[in-house]
């Protein structure tokens, strides 16, 4: 159950940024002992991995929180986060962490089953959030966007950890952030659809 958890996290945390959990993954089995990735997924580990990882969060940093560039970036992340999401959910689950001291041979024998399980949390995480986005950057005049990208940047760092460290909690973050982006959403909704404060205006009098 705890190897779910730990797979279902990072592939959430992908659908948020797709660079940020596969490269703590092997950053942390690299420089720690809160992760023992297994031989298949040692690769994430090797310092030049690493390397392009961080360059690649670096250019996803950026773009994300750039008005116009958001939305070019979302098209390009619909392929990039679910491919993401399934390799963190496939290497997460199969690992050894300070949680998972003997993850299941359910995902050894079906190393295909987490991989395509990942690829689908983490399509529908990205689905939704850019489907708020357009909310946020319409009823902010563009400056809501920014604020929003780094909240789920933070969002992706802390879902990893817990994935990583805490399984439990991602239940927690999981029902939180649904929660928040439904009242978020019915906020934005209602905040669109409020008439302007000067209203349709006066018709002007032409008689003397």
């Amino acid at each position: 159950m705890l190897e779910i958890l730990t797979g279902t996290g990072l592939a959430f945390a992908a659908g948020l940024n797709a660079w940020i959990p596969l490269l703590l993954i092997g950053a942390l089995d690299r420089f720690t002992g809160l992760i023992e990735l297994p031989a298949g997924w040692a690769w994430l580990s090797n310092e030049w991995v690493l390397v392009i990882l961080a360059a690649l969060l670096v250019i996803e940093f950026v773009a994300d929180k750039v008005p116009g560039v958001d939305s070019v970036n979302d098209v390009i992340q619909t392929v990039i986060r679910p491919t993401s999401g399934g390799l963190a959910f496939g290497s997460g689950s199969a690992s050894t962490t300070v949680a998972v001291t003997d993850p299941a041979a359910f995902f050894s024998s079906n190393q295909w089953v987490p991989v395509v399980a990942g690829i689908v949390i983490a399509l529908l995480v990205h689905l939704a959030k850019s489907s708020i986005r357009p909310l946020i950057t319409a009823t902010t005049a563009g400056l809501g966007g920014p604020v929003a990208s780094v909240v789920e940047d933070l969002g992706s760092i802390a879902m990893s950890l817990f994935a990583i460290i805490l399984p439990v909690l991602v239940i927690i973050g999981i029902a939180g952030s649904i929660v928040g982006v439904i009242l978020i959403a019915r906020r934005l909704l209602r905040k669109r659809r409020r008439p302007s404060p000067e209203g349709p205006g006066l018709p002007v009098s032409t008689s003397d």
